[in-house]
């Protein structure tokens, strides 16, 4: 009897042991939780909590739509999500510096991606790198070719501008060069309209809007963008030998203040977009696909348009520019490192995930095989990259850094504290010292 209790308890214990190597494989980085079996996958999993921070508050209600579904997938991963706007790249940095780096975090794309890889996790042979496009795995790519970061979403940067009040000015189409632009600015002051709704408080819309010109100035030298941007980080290159630089971004920036909202420095985004959606004004500049919600909720039968920035005398320099500049990246010393891989690989592979960029997010989708949001500035955007080139998504080439500090020497610039040639020593001197990570 005691013989047969014994073979019966090594019986149980095989079978035992058979069930748990079969179900014990629930983690690791290209695990597909649509795979797993049941929706919920096994009761008996542990919980595991994915810590996200995040820059992009309007994206909030996207992101918990996003974290809500995976719970139905895989009930025992929680996703605490934490957004913050202001300061908070002081904040990542500090929380970096003291060891308690989050699980998941935003930076911007570019020279970025290598600024902080060794924080982040190796992706480049995960699904989730397989389904981005092109144009966006090589934002998301540092530069020795590794993809350590996540898309938080295509992008669109564009001037936007309000059809209807371009008709009433007699305006038949969208301007395409400087002196198009001004003579666009005249005729629709001359019917009481103010031209341009600005956001100057803002540092980050500056470089949106430097960007096209630094496109054009790089296709009249003959060199790439990203050549141009390097040899302002070496030093080797000088604004003054880019008229279009030099000369015609000051004086964009010039007739959008001349021509523009009052008080430029104390209109923030919030503003500007209320501006814009009233139909206070006929142009918004240093904005992108972002926006256009936020312009429907205010007006939603607004007839919106996209266009290049008029860089110079060139129709063929007015492009609008396409990519992705925001990116989300991976702890790579987290303790849920590969919970966090497979919940974005379910996110960028799966059905859901390819809709909810379009249908949940409404953004413009950075993975192949997925759907347009249904609205303006994307359908625009398609149309438009039928018959002509996306612009290069050159502020990817410098750190926000320097960004930043571009934006508060125009922003001096415009409140009459700093000349032009001041402020080109300035910019120039800030791309040597905070242009790249080197």
């Amino acid at each position: 009897m005691v013989k047969r209790l014994v073979s019966l308890s090594v019986s149980l214990m095989l079978v035992i042991g058979i069930l748990a190597a079969c179900g014990g494989n629930n983690g690791g980085g290209n695990t597909s939780p649509e795979n797993s079996g049941a929706a919920g996958g096994s009761a008996e999993e542990k919980p595991v909590t994915i810590n996200m921070f995040t820059a992009s508050p309007e994206y909030t209600d996207a992101f918990n739509a996003y974290i809500a579904e995976y719970k139905k997938v895989k009930p025992n991963v929680t996703i605490n999500l934490e957004i913050m706007q202001a300061d908070y790249n002081t904040v990542l940095k500090s929380r970096i510096a003291a060891g308690s780096t989050p699980d998941v975090f935003q930076t911007t794309a570019g020279g970025d991606i290598d600024t902080f890889a060794e924080y982040s996790a190796d992706l480049t042979d995960e699904p989730l790198a397989a389904a981005m496009t092109d144009a966006v795995r090589a934002n998301m790519s540092s530069t020795d070719g590794r993809v350590l970061g996540l898309p938080v979403k295509g992008n669109l940067f564009a001037l936007i501008y309000n059809q209807k009040l371009l008709e009433d000015a007699g305006i038949a189409e969208a301007p395409k060069t400087m002196a198009e632009l001004e003579d666009a600015a005249q005729k629709l002051e001359a019917k009481g309209i103010t031209p341009f709704a600005n956001a100057y408080k803002e540092w980050w819309v500056w470089k949106h809007i430097f960007q096209h010109y630094v496109d054009a100035a790089a296709a009249e030298a003959g060199v790439s963008p990203q050549q141009l941007v390097s040899d302002f980080i070496a030093g080797k290159a000088k604004i003054e030998d880019h008229p279009i630089l030099a000369e015609n971004f000051f004086n964009f920036i010039d007739l959008t203040v001349q021509h523009g909202t009052p008080k430029p420095l104390e209109r923030d985004s919030n503003a500007q977009v209320s501006d814009f959606a009233l139909g206070k004004t006929a142009f918004m500049t240093g904005k992108g696909a972002w926006d256009e919600e936020a312009v429907k909720k205010i007006t939603p039968d607004f007839q919106l348009g996209i266009m290049g920035y008029p860089v110079d005398d060139n129709p063929e320099h007015t492009r609008i520019i396409t990519g992705a500049d925001q990116a989300l990246r991976i702890n790579k010393d987290s303790e849920t490192v590969d919970e966090t891989i497979a919940f974005f690989n379910w996110l960028y592979t799966s059905d859901y995930g390819k809709n909810w960029f379009s249908s949940v997010a409404k953004v413009i989708p950075p993975v192949k095989d997925a759907p347009l949001p249904d609205l303006d500035m994307p359908k625009q955007m398609e149309e438009i990259l039928k018959t002509s080139e996306s612009g290069d998504l050159s502020i990817n080439y410098s750190l926000d850094m320097f960004h930043q500090r571009f934006g508060e020497i125009m922003q001096a610039y415009i409140g009459g504290n700093k000349s032009r040639e001041q402020a080109i020593a300035e910019i120039e001197k800030s791309w040597v010292q905070l242009g790249s990570a080197q």
